[in-house]
């Protein structure tokens, strides 16, 4: 009887339905050119939020994204961390997207397992959910960490594509302004609702896969959702991987995918959107 372990190669996009802990066991060594991972956020919540107006809140309570503690939630993140290493290519890089509650253990992780750390960006949501109680500053970003497998890594980054996207200017770490998922890119369930908590724009992936692979690339995604790294690799020419434990999301994604036509480098253009005037701060005072 073979051994099931590192014998999944890749010749064209696949969608693998289980649970990323041990599907990415199954896949060959240095089979993947880039990874995108949006991994649980672990946010911790103990009670439903309300509205001033005493409606709730929509937020992330999804049992995905529920441990029992941060030793937990540590452990699991190394565990998936550990196998990307092992399958992605020597010059090979990974994009890790998270908030306050994850990405800085997230980081302490990608660092202890030798990865060599290139940018952190920011990606500011132009719409952002509002600080309904008024306790704290409106959490109105999420941080991604791009990555490389070593230091010694030649990864790949189009420079100029993603300058010339940018009005001829080098493109800053900071100034990612995208609006959060929404409108028709939105997927809903039958009752109206939205389909996954935590979709991505497509804006945002875009960036990410256009910046850091070739076409023909490889890329995966261990929590693969409703697709967006998929749309995104069939528009670009790019292989992808996606991993996804729920059955619903994944076929979902595949119909959604199924739609996807490729577009051509000259045809595409990103939303630049532009921070708001500058306002001075006697006038309010």
């Amino acid at each position: 009887m073979p051994n099931i372990k590192h014998i999944i190669s890749v010749s064209s996009s696949k969608y693998i339905l289980g649970d990323t802990l041990k599907e990415l066991k199954k896949l060959k060594d240095h089979s993947v050119d880039m990874v995108f991972s949006d991994p649980p956020y672990n946010l911790q919540l103990s009670k439903t939020l309300y509205r001033p107006d005493s409606t709730k809140v929509s937020g992330v309570n999804d049992e995905w994204d529920k441990f029992n503690n941060f030793q937990d939630y540590d452990i699991f993140t190394k565990s998936w961390l550990s196998e990307v290493k092992r399958i992605l290519k020597p010059e090979g890089s990974i994009w890790v997207i998270g908030s306050y509650h994850n990405i800085y253990r997230i980081g302490y992780a990608l660092q202890n397992l030798d990865f060599w750390i290139l940018n952190d960006i920011i990606w500011r949501k132009t719409n952002p959910m509002p600080n309904f109680k008024g306790t704290r500053f409106t959490n109105a970003h999420e941080t991604l960490i791009w990555a490389a497998n070593s230091k010694c890594s030649k990864y790949t980054f189009n420079y100029q594509t993603m300058k010339k996207l940018n009005d001829n200017k080098q493109m800053r770490s900071d100034d990612w302004l995208i609006n959060v998922c929404g409108g028709q890119e939105r997927l809903k369930d039958t009752n109206n609702q939205k389909l996954h908590n935590t979709q991505k724009p497509e804006e945002l992936l875009l960036r990410v896969i256009l910046s850091s692979t070739k076409p023909g690339d490889v890329v995966l995604d261990p929590f693969f959702g409703t697709g967006t790294t998929g749309v995104i690799c069939k528009k670009l020419g790019r292989k992808f991987i996606g991993i996804e434990k729920n059955a619903n999301y994944i076929k979902e994604a595949k119909k959604r995918i199924l739609k996807v036509k490729k577009v051509k480098l000259e045809k595409i253009t990103l939303l630049n959107k532009k921070s708001s005037k500058k306002i001075n701060i006697s006038s309010i005072l």
